[in-house]
């Protein structure tokens, strides 16, 4: 079903509830007009290169979806499902994502400058040689996802999972972590220099691994389960 809504600046397309073709969607871009999809189908579909800037999706499916090198910067997505779907190289620069199933996705070279993840789970995320400035996460998933070499300087951290996630060579200086986990994180080369790290879950950490955390802040409680878990026992 298709429905047009007028605003003073423009006349927004309406799709809902369609399964939509790449062919489709190129007819779309050629209209010139923004468009919001609710519950469609695009499971599968390759919108490779496409030029889908500010548009918005709600509870629609990219399963296994090809948006590699997509022009999507402003775009906004709700609710939608989108495991397994190839974000690699596709421009996502102020673009939203709330209450998004996204695990198992690729996001390598994409460009997420200012992008924003919300209540998204992101479980096995692939997100190596991103350009990330102002990207940010909050109450997300990101177990096991390799997030090597992104910077979190000095931004708050809330509820963000990190367990088992590949942190190498991250920043993390003067971050404050507002709950959250980085239990059994690999942490190899990451910075931890002012972070509070009170309320984060920092279980699992091997011996190797402490001695990040110099000029870090962690609590009495943390710093005895640390010691237990490296074995020292304190008399």
């Amino acid at each position: 079903m298709t429905n047009t809504a007028s605003s003073p600046a423009s006349v927004a397309t309406l799709i809902e509830d369609q399964a939509v073709s790449r062919e489709q969607m190129q007819a779309l871009i050629q209209s010139g007009l923004p468009v919001a999809f609710e519950r469609c189908d695009f499971e599968g579909v390759d919108l490779s290169r496409l030029v889908l800037r500010d548009f918005e999706f709600s509870a629609c499916s990219f399963i296994e979806a090809s948006l590699f090198a997509a022009s999507l910067s402003r775009t906004v997505w709700q609710g939608c499902r989108a495991r397994q779907a190839d974000f690699e190289s596709a421009d996502l620069s102020d673009a939203r994502f709330q209450s998004c199933d996204l695990n198992n996705t690729r996001w390598r070279r994409a460009k997420l400058a200012a992008a924003f993840f919300k209540g998204c789970k992101l479980t096995g995320a692939n997100f190596e040689e991103v350009a990330h400035l102002g990207l940010k996460f909050e109450d997300t998933l990101l177990v096991s996802a390799n997030m090597q070499r992104l910077s979190f300087r000095k931004l708050q951290l809330q509820d963000l999972n990190f367990s088992d996630a590949n942190l190498s060579g991250c920043d993390f200086r003067d971050a404050v972590f507002i709950g959250g986990s980085l239990r059994d994180a690999h942490l190899k080369l990451a910075r931890f220099e002012g972070a509070d790290l009170r309320e984060a879950d920092i279980g699992g950490l091997k011996l190797e691994d402490a001695r990040l955390f110099r000029g870090a802040t962690i609590s009495h409680r943390q710093a005895a389960d640390l010691l237990m878990e490296l074995g020292i026992t304190v008399d």
